[in-house]
């Protein structure tokens, strides 16, 4: 499910699930963690780049496996989630995303979560939560608004709507654009650019950046792991295994 690999001083972490088209499992999850804070301890590293194999990022979290059965499950799901969560923001290594195709709902997340977005020009991009009767989770309410501003993250969490490649570098939600193809060579010469900088200042200034997280986690952890148990939910879930419209009642 991840791969693993290094570019002189950067390691390179592949989201590897092709069935799935890179969904974020919750084993996928937890080897992510594995590979960050092995990173994280490596002093030899400075930077990271997260990619997606095939020709997609991620399509988002696994709805197959989103089974909470009560509210003490959905909560120990996200003690796993946000450490990936916190790993990816507050750690110490820059970390770029090399975004080719979709990356949509929680891959949106995990994107979001990197200082820097290299994205092709068939990347695409959307929160699709509702549609399955969730909010963003994976720390998207906070690093979102911080990228695009209130205004466009609201047409962005609320709406749904996918946004191509030229309109996210243009309200700040990707930062490059490339040629299709070229998202993972881009983001590591960017990466290359911080093997030869001072660790330090880059780690303060990343940590620094995070203030407000834990709150929006805290929010999260507690609304989401109440939105999995409602019919609303369990309504969207089937509706998506079954490709039909979700039939919602608000309950």
């Amino acid at each position: 499910m991840l791969s693993e690999s290094r570019d002189g001083a950067t390691a390179v972490l592949t989201l590897d699930y092709p069935e799935r088209r890179n969904a974020l499992a919750m084993p996928m999850r937890q080897r992510l963690v594995d590979a960050l804070e092995a990173i994280e301890a490596d002093r030899a590293l400075r930077a990271i780049v997260i990619t997606g194999a095939g020709r997609n990022f991620s399509a988002g979290g696994d709805i197959s496996g989103m089974d909470a059965a009560d509210l003490a499950a959905g909560r120990e799901r996200f003690r796993l989630t946000h450490r990936l969560v916190r790993l990816l923001i507050k750690g110490s290594k820059p970390v770029i995303a090399a975004v080719e195709g979709w990356c949509v709902g929680a891959g949106l997340s995990v994107a979001m979560c990197c200082d820097t977005v290299v994205a092709a020009e068939d990347a695409r991009f959307a929160a699709g939560f509702g549609k399955i009767g969730l909010v963003a989770d994976l720390g998207l309410l906070h690093t979102l608004p911080a990228r695009v501003g209130q205004g466009q993250a609201r047409q962005i969490l609320l709406y749904g709507e996918p946004t191509d490649a030229e309109r996210a570098v243009a309200i700040g939600m990707a930062d490059h654009i490339v040629p299709s193809g070229t998202a993972l060579e881009t983001a590591l010469a960017r990466a290359a650019l911080f093997h030869g900088a001072a660790p330090l200042p880059a780690a303060l200034t990343r940590q620094y950046l995070a203030a407000g997280l834990d709150a929006a986690l805290d929010w999260e952890r507690d609304t989401q792991s109440a939105l999995f148990l409602t019919a609303d939910h369990i309504e969207g879930k089937a509706a998506f295994i079954a490709k039909r419209a979700p039939m919602f009642k608000g309950v």
